[in-house]
């Protein structure tokens, strides 16, 4: 850069700045925070606003892990994070311990957007997750399910986001869901983004978008998402999906950390 140009593309990049601020800024003076949990204390996680899924029976998706509960190993908050740490021991039945948190019962929200702040675990057999589920939950997939981010550690850097309905899931070979690759997801923080809207849920990594999901039909077998649903933060181990290439024990134990969890709703 000549120094004769210094002032005049400081203007300029100055006057430029502002502009670009101003509209990034415009979609969000829309929202209004609801809900959230900066994670800005020390302990179990705040039990006013999670609860714990428990047991070692696989959770459908035949995984390996015990979700214990109110257990520091496995689920606790330090340094401004809501650490989930899957861990190598017998536990009852299971060889692993992990932890799942919702928010069934304490909080649910319909349409809006999610944003968590996160880095993801490494290695063969983890599979962390950010996800909804209906409050009214009744039958699964018909009900719903809005998966944020998922990530198989035998496919690193390779970031899911999905939805399950009756005529869109797994079981059938017809999920809707694309990818994108984070080469440095589990030695950075991420932000992972879904915007729910009556007509569609965006998702985003970074701000980057992804996949979008659309209420073409307008029928429930296609767009169950017209009621509250609940949060998720799980680490599982193993399973159909995670442990399709087997588990590596050796990586053990691996952590997931949550920054901060935020969801939104338009004013």
């Amino acid at each position: 850069m000549k120094l004769q140009n210094i002032t005049t593309i400081f203007i300029g990049g100055s006057l430029l700045f502002s502009a670009l601020n101003c509209a990034s800024n415009q979609p969000y003076s829309k929202r209004k925070l609801i809900w959230s949990d900066e994670f800005n204390y020390k302990g179990l996680p705040d039990s006013s606003k999670w609860n714990y899924d428990v047991g070692g029976h696989g959770f459908g998706n035949e995984e390996s892990q015990f979700y214990t509960k109110d257990r520091l190993e496995n689920a606790r908050v330090e340094k401004g994070n809501l650490i989930i740490e899957a861990r190598k021991e017998n536990w009852e039945e299971s060889k692993y311990t992990s932890a799942r948190l919702l928010t069934k019962g304490k909080f649910a929200f319909q349409y809006g957007t999610v944003e968590v702040r996160a880095k993801l675990p490494k290695g063969r057999g983890t599979w962390p997750a950010i996800w909804m589920l209906s409050e009214d939950m009744k039958k699964w997939p018909n009900d719903g399910e809005i998966d944020i981010m998922e990530h198989v550690g035998y496919d690193q850097g390779i970031i899911h986001a999905s939805v399950h309905t009756k005529n869109y899931n797994h079981l059938k070979a017809s999920e809707k869901t694309d990818t994108l690759k984070v080469d440095d997801a589990s030695e950075k923080f991420h932000v992972y983004k879904a915007d729910w809207t009556p007509d569609k849920i965006e998702f985003y990594i970074d701000d980057q978008k992804f996949f979008t999901y659309e209420n073409e039909t307008k029928t429930y077998e296609t767009w169950p998402f017209d009621k509250p649903y609940f949060l998720l933060l799980n680490l599982a181990v193993g399973g159909l999906w995670g442990g399709k290439r087997g588990i590596d024990d050796s990586i053990f134990p691996q952590k997931y950390y949550i920054d901060y969890i935020r969801v939104y709703q338009n004013k």
